[in-house]
């Protein structure tokens, strides 16, 4: 592996467990008292009682996709944040709208870790390609560069010459910014006559590195390595140059839960991705993303010990309306939460003969057709729709996250 960055990336499990569990009470405490929305959410919670996943497990949970709406109710941040407005240093705006503070403080967002993992050191010139206006990415990996001692060239997004006759003329190490952009600087490079080749290392995110793109890079003699992050959130996981799924960052807790409650899935199972900001800025508790991944066995051979995810695998929001109504990811949770021997369940919406038509497909070593029926009773009740029931064995159902499969060849 590369050097470490600090000795908490290669802390024990048991010993990441303990401290994180420690930080996790004080974050609550913190959150209770400082954060109005959670003075609210956690009345009734005890911090220094959780410290565990378990009892994490049993606390509410806040959904990005509510934030616009809570915003506009309770500008600008709807209670989450924990400082004063004097206490901050920028505020961002997202699609949504969605705003996210920043705080003080060196790497706010987390960035260091990444672009560590990919090698680069003091000194080095990093060409930042992500966007500086309004969004946060620009300024968050230009923090990280800056926390490494990393001059950094805010070169932004758009104008492949500039961006290619700068790279020649200053000759930057890196690159960061969206996977394919990078792609667009070096063939218009290409297409000028110049030799962008000082640049070795990219760092991406925002976009989906494809196996081509990166092999592409890598027949540049570039090392691409990719983040998972958001805005409120800034990064969450990180590849290192094992290139073995996305090592968890230290400043967050991250839970995979069944998409549409805040129950956590088996490890290996596709569910939404669950975060818990230890930021005492905007101290995010069991903040759902609408991100589907899922949690990877084992220890990175990069031999640093978070654990680690398989990365962005879809959406989780997975709403679709059936007959005019409305179907949600909690509707199908409710209904399964009813049956003990409903271990697992997916709803697929098909076009029959110019028709809606649902089949919930239920797990369960139970295949009582009586359990059917009463399971297809309960599905009328809660969505007010009718629905055909099929128990399959366990484990048959795909696992990539999907709890609502809408396979009309129009969704809607």
């Amino acid at each position: 592996m590369t050097e470490p960055y600090d000795a908490l990336e290669t802390r024990s499990p048991d010993q990441r467990a303990a401290d994180q569990g420690a930080q996790l009470a004080r974050q609550l405490a913190h959150a209770k008292a400082h954060a109005p929305a959670y003075a609210g959410l956690l009345a009734d919670v005890d911090p220094d009682a959780v410290t565990g996943a378990e009892a994490l497990a049993r606390l509410p949970v806040t959904r990005k996709s509510d934030l616009p709406a809570r915003q506009r109710a309770d500008p600008p941040f709807a209670g989450y944040t924990a400082v004063a407005p004097a206490g901050l240093r920028r505020i961002f705006a997202s699609p949504g709208p969605i705003y996210d503070a920043e705080g003080e403080g060196p790497d706010y967002w987390g960035t260091a870790r990444p672009l560590w993992a990919l090698g680069l050191r003091c000194g080095q010139i990093v060409q930042n390609c992500f966007s500086y206006h309004f969004t946060p990415a620009g300024v968050m990996f230009e923090e990280g560069a800056r926390a490494l001692g990393c001059p950094v060239i805010p070169a932004g997004v758009g104008n492949t010459e500039l961006q290619a006759r700068t790279i020649a003329d200053i000759r930057p190490a890196a690159y960061v910014g969206t996977p394919d952009f990078l792609k667009l600087i070096l063939e218009k490079g290409d297409a000028l006559g110049l030799d962008l080749g000082s640049v070795t290392r990219a760092h991406v995110t925002g976009g989906p590195l494809f196996p081509s793109l990166r092999d592409f890079y890598a027949g540049r003699g570039i090392t691409c390595l990719q983040s998972y992050g958001t805005a409120d959130l800034g990064i969450v996981a990180y590849e290192s140059l094992a290139r073995d799924g996305l090592i968890l960052n230290e400043t967050v807790i991250v839970e995979i839960v069944r998409p549409g409650t805040g129950d956590p899935v088996p490890q290996g199972e596709v569910g939404e991705v669950v975060v818990t900001s230890l930021s005492p800025v905007y101290p995010l508790i069991r903040f759902a993303t609408g991100d589907l991944s899922a949690m990877l066995p084992g220890q990175s051979p990069c031999g640093r010990t978070a654990p680690r995810i398989r990365g962005w695998m879809g959406r989780a929001d997975q709403t679709t309306k059936v007959k005019g109504m409305f179907v949600h990811p909690p509707q199908i949770a409710d209904v399964l939460r009813r049956y003990p021997a409903a271990l697992k369940g997916r709803l697929t919406v098909r076009e029959e003969a110019g028709l809606d038509a649902m089949e919930l497909a239920v797990e369960s070593h139970d295949r009582d057709p009586g359990l059917a029926d009463a399971i297809a009773r309960t599905l009328q009740d809660i969505t007010k729709l009718r629905g055909a029931v099929t128990l399959v064995a366990p484990g048959s159902l795909p696992n990539d996250g999907k709890v609502i499969d809408d396979a009309r060849a129009t969704a809607g």
